[in-house]
């Protein structure tokens, strides 16, 4: 089987459930959104995670040993993404992406913010108004060295 099998695989198994995905990450101990992308390909579980991981979602052994591999990471290929709230964000760093830049390089100085050393955080903010989605990117500052 096919990585991405097993994520379509997962999705299913997930919908037929009616569980939800921060249920398997509290069954698991990890945040909703590291374990959501785990499970969609995009991290390595450990053999304990996956195999709880496995149980929410009535994986097989392979399947569950699949979930082990270090994957390929990237899921979203070369093309502008079409899902309207994936384009979201693709829009946002089009817009922001060099204030972002510059913003962290005058705070920091010349490097990048880790996806690595890194974490998210995806709340609902109550508005009168309608509701928000919060993110939060929280990652490790790391410089550009010189040698």
């Amino acid at each position: 089987m096919k990585r991405e099998e097993l994520t379509e695989k997962i999705v299913a198994k997930k919908l037929a459930k009616g569980i939800k995905w921060s249920e398997i990450a509290d069954a698991v101990g990890l945040s909703k959104e590291w374990t959501t992308a785990a499970l969609l390909g995009q991290m390595s579980m450990s053999p304990e995670q996956a195999k709880i991981a496995g149980e929410c979602l009535d994986l097989t052994e392979e399947e569950i040993a699949l979930l082990t591999t270090v994957p390929y990471r990237g899921s979203l290929g070369q093309a502008v993404p079409t899902d309207a709230l994936v384009y979201r964000f693709y829009e946002i760093i089009q817009v922001y992406g060099t204030t972002f830049k510059a913003l962290i390089e005058e705070e920091f100085g010349d490097g990048i913010m880790s996806a690595i050393d890194y974490s998210m955080d995806i709340q609902r903010q109550e508005d009168p108004k309608g509701d928000r989605v919060v993110v939060t990117l929280n990652g490790k500052f790391l410089p550009y060295k010189t040698y």
